[in-house]
């Protein structure tokens, strides 16, 4: 006699969520040595940075080291007067430019990255020598490149500022760009998406080339457009590249440094970014305290602007 086993509707989705349990905690214990790595190399410094920052230290002797709380982000003397890195105009005007900076150059690089990537993607001849040109301004090292730029922009002898937009002036003379503090951060913006602008075709190509050519072939015989299966079938299916190239650029761009100090040199107060008031505290005034503080306010805003994008392209696209 034959005894049969009646599987009871409830046991599969038990089953399911105890296979992915059990593939969760494979996949943590193959990842711990990562982490563990990542642990020493990044959690330690962060560690000690959060704790000199609430310090009063000099870089030159750190062991004599007295504890302020936050007085180095707000502190107000008995007279009024702040001292904490917050209350410095200065900051918020090194936040303004890095904010700036970062929203227009990652703007412009995600469009122009995003046609390039999309013609480069297509069929044409010379199709292969275009993705590996594509690539020579993002190869060049970003200190060359910006002093490559700070020549060009010269009012002097430089291409664009003494050539390109003499034209441009009354008379006829060169424009001094990187001299003008309503003209300088545009420079620099322009600088960046020239030189990073293939990183971020780069990234959206390896998107594009992993959507199956299935789908885009039973689009063209239902007669839709290719700019209705742009909006409606390759923007949504490029969200996790998208995504990546979007945090990668928006990191690099919130840490700008050299472009600034290459172009403009260390202590321009008026167009310097965050990690630029960071090497100001820490290297030039010597104030280890201080200057751990800023790094401290600069990992917070990264972070916070990473979770701003995660939840904003979950909530769109979800």
């Amino acid at each position: 006699m034959t005894t049969q086993t009646t599987v009871q509707p409830g046991n599969a989705p038990t089953r399911r969520k105890g296979i992915e349990a059990s593939r969760a905690r494979q996949a943590i214990w193959f990842l711990l040595p990562t982490l563990i790595a990542i642990a020493l190399v990044a959690g330690y410094p962060l560690y000690r940075t959060i704790y000199f920052s609430l310090f009063e230290a000099n870089l030159t002797n750190p062991d004599q080291a007295k504890f302020v709380g936050f007085h180095n982000f707000w502190f107000t003397t008995q007279d009024g007067i702040g001292i904490g890195f917050l209350q410095d105009p200065k900051w918020w005007q090194s936040v303004g430019n890095t904010l700036t900076f970062t929203v227009v150059s990652v703007f412009l690089e995600t469009v122009f990255g995003m046609i390039i990537a999309l013609v480069v993607n297509s069929n044409f001849r010379g199709r292969a020598f275009m993705r590996t040109a594509m690539l020579i301004p993002w190869a060049i090292p970003t200190v060359v490149s910006a002093q490559m730029w700070a020549y060009m922009y010269n009012d002097s002898f430089g291409l664009v500022g003494n050539g390109l937009l003499s034209n441009f002036t009354a008379d006829g003379k060169g424009m001094a760009l990187l001299a003008d503090s309503s003209k300088v951060i545009w420079a620099m913006i322009a600088v960046d998406v020239w030189k990073t602008t293939s990183f971020m075709a780069l990234l959206i190509l390896a998107g594009l080339q992993s959507l199956p050519s299935d789908m885009y072939e039973a689009a063209d015989m239902d007669g839709a457009s290719k700019w209705t299966q742009f909006w409606r079938m390759t923007l949504p299916l490029l969200r996790p590249a998208l995504l990546v190239a979007l945090v990668f650029r928006s990191l690099d761009a919130l840490r700008v440094f050299d472009i600034m100090y290459v172009m403009l040199g260390a202590n321009n107060a008026s167009t310097t970014s965050m990690t630029g008031y960071a090497r100001l505290a820490l290297i030039d005034n010597q104030l280890l305290g201080t200057g751990s503080a800023v790094a401290v306010a600069i990992f917070v805003i990264i972070m916070a602007i990473v979770v701003l994008y995660v939840t904003a392209f979950r909530v769109k696209f979800d």
